[in-house]
């Protein structure tokens, strides 16, 4: 493959603090320089940004895939392609497929899968116990030999107290971490949207927000007696991100995420029982959403990840209560984080770093920036060039999009895995 570059760029690195205007010249898969003034190596492809803002390869910490098990819903090509589309060039898959992974074979598998799509690198997380099922820890050092990148239940809360110690205790010996869906599972059994007066009003059964705040406390006394690291997935409540917020303050190691749907909507999407906003944890009030965004703005909140839950449309066309939570997330994360931007809650850089240079940093990646010799993993866009989300036409197969009819801006112009084109 030849030398790659792109000019007339708006240069955007997140970890260097870098917004300016220039070109990024690629070799062997490699950034080999950047910078204002480049010149053209001979037989080198050229491509003119036209002024669109050139930035590190995005890194999804959080997606589900159909694949092993599921791949009515979602398979590991389709999820490349729909990735490829909103920039994303790495992705961190859980582990609660069928079967789960919290076999090294498997871990294995996956990585392989995701290599063979030549657009997306899979990191998947090692499955925090045997089956995904809450009770017998897994093998962590096998998993993490085998590539898993941390270890997780996925969807499923890690419920039993002496086990998350124990997790948190074997992952912090093999130098990881535990990530935790923050719902504790007998308050949160059966519900189906945030408790108060829209869910009684809909007759919907309710989880009330406490449900996480009470697993982020006890979790955060674990990482405390531990001394392990605590990662709390798509957090959306007030209470629980003051309890992170002090846990950090403290010194713990404890970080966290939170996704699209829990800063740019709030329980009214559900509306006339809208299955595709039917998520989890369930859309909060317009107080938590505006304390999410807080967070963001504030570093209290480490990364944006997609949540992608892919979902068929038998899984959505069920009453409310019975339909299954999840939202489609990968071809709309970077749109949907640049209305913050667009919005003034946040600046781009800040936004960028939030998808690429702090999730990178958490995972000890050398992805995510835009430096010489760092991985040519790259995205080009336009922050103002507008798009409307539409259910039914998004790449790849999951299209249950809690952002349908929702007016974006911010386009994906083209996706480079490793300097290979492989989107725009």
């Amino acid at each position: 493959m030849g030398d790659l570059l792109i000019t007339n760029a708006r240069l955007l690195d997140p970890q260097g603090g870098l917004d300016a205007p220039g070109g990024l010249l690629v070799r062997d898969g490699r950034i080999l320089d950047l910078g204002p003034s480049l010149g053209v190596p001979e037989g080198a492809v050229v491509v003119d940004a036209d002024g669109a803002c050139l930035a590190p390869g995005l890194i999804d910490l959080r997606a589900a895939l159909g694949e092993p098990g599921a791949e009515h819903r979602e398979t590991i090509a389709s999820a490349a392609q729909a990735a490829a589309s909103g920039g994303i060039t790495t992705l961190c898959a859980l582990p609660d497929t069928d079967p789960p992974l919290d076999d090294p074979a498997l871990i294995s598998f996956v990585i392989r899968k995701g290599e063979a799509t030549g657009s997306l690198t899979i990191l998947p997380y090692g499955a925090a116990t045997a089956g995904c099922a809450g009770k017998d820890l897994s093998e962590f050092g096998l998993l993490k030999e085998a590539g898993a990148v941390a270890f997780t239940d996925g969807q499923r809360a890690i419920g039993n107290a002496r086990t998350m110690r124990l997790a948190l205790s074997y992952a912090r010996a093999f130098g990881s971490f535990v990530v935790q869906h923050p719902e504790e599972p007998a308050l949160a059994a059966g519900g189906a949207a945030t408790e108060g007066e829209r869910a009684t009003r809909m007759g919907l059964p309710g989880i009330p927000p406490a449900a996480e705040s009470m697993l982020v406390a006890r979790d955060i006394a674990l990482a405390r007696l531990t001394r392990g690291h605590v990662h709390f997935a798509h957090v959306s409540t007030a209470a629980a991100l003051d309890l992170i917020r002090a846990a950090k303050a403290e010194g713990l190691a404890v970080t966290c995420d939170t996704a699209p749907p829990y800063f740019d909507l709030n329980e009214t999407a559900i509306g006339e029982y809208r299955t595709y906003a039917k998520l989890s944890p369930p859309l909060r009030d317009e107080a938590d959403r505006l304390a999410v965004l807080a967070a963001l703005a504030d570093g209290t909140i480490d990364a944006v990840a997609s949540d992608h839950q892919p979902r068929d449309a038998d899984d959505k066309r069920l009453p409310f209560a019975q339909a299954e939570p999840g939202g489609a997330g990968l071809a709309t994360l970077l749109a949907v984080t640049l209305a913050q931007v667009h919005g003034g809650a946040l600046g781009l850089l800040d936004a960028l770093a939030l998808l690429t240079s702090r999730p990178a940093a958490l995972l000890g990646l050398q992805a995510g920036r835009l430096a010489k010799g760092a991985p040519a993993d790259l995205v080009l866009f336009h922050p103002e060039r507008g798009w409307r989300v539409e259910a039914g036409k998004l790449p790849g197969k999951a299209q249950n999009t809690p952002f349908d009819g929702r007016a974006l801006e911010g386009k994906v112009l083209g996706t480079w895995k490793a300097g290979r084109r492989v989107f725009g």
